[in-house]
């Protein structure tokens, strides 16, 4: 049986944040964003955050909103996490202590062309680059992050058609596996 909360992982770009909703929205949980919990608390963008106190300052405080929100009576939860959460310090551990968590593993290519699609006003390290700069950038980041990303309790590998190409509906596919595996005790 799975232990709640649900927290989801991945690098920047992975759909944690629509398939966390989609997912607490189906099962009709809570769901969290790290990210804008942390500007609720703090009020402070992550990234306006980091722009100010830096990253170590950051870190701290991210790891803080997660545990006092854990500490919550409340277990039916669906979490979206930062991407650079589960890397830092022993929060891995933290994460199943606490829960389940399920990494959406995706290939830099597609969060490439992904994040390539999105805002990047507020990713400072992408802001103006094109998908092949994007993908110069997150390349060595996400390898460097995969061993963190892969000590999740599952990994979920992003649904891409075998042509290789996205079509749009890949967060709603992985919503639709998270859902049928929570609720069917499927795992």
């Amino acid at each position: 049986m799975l232990a709640y909360p649900i927290y989801l992982i991945g690098y920047m770009g992975a759909g944690k944040t629509t398939v966390g909703r989609l997912l607490a929205e189906r099962l009709g949980w809570h769901f969290v964003d790290l990210d804008e919990a942390f500007q609720e608390i703090h009020g402070l963008s992550p990234a306006d955050y980091i722009r100010t106190y830096g990253i170590e300052a950051f870190r701290r405080k991210e790891k803080y909103v997660l545990e006092d929100l854990a500490e919550l009576p409340v277990d039916k939860v669906v979490y979206a996490t930062g991407g650079g959460y589960p890397c830092w310090e022993d929060n891995m551990d933290c994460l199943k202590e606490l829960g389940t968590s399920f990494y959406l593993r995706w290939q830099a290519q597609h969060l490439a062309e992904r994040l390539a699609l999105t805002d990047l006003n507020e990713r400072p390290l992408l802001h103006g680059k094109n998908a092949a700069e994007i993908l110069n950038v997150i390349q060595p980041q996400l390898e460097a992050r995969s061993p963190f990303y892969e000590q999740a309790d599952f990994i979920l590998d992003a649904p891409v058609q075998e042509s290789g190409e996205l079509d749009g509906s890949e967060d709603e596919q992985l919503a639709e596996q998270l859902y049928n595996m929570i609720a069917n005790d499927d795992y």
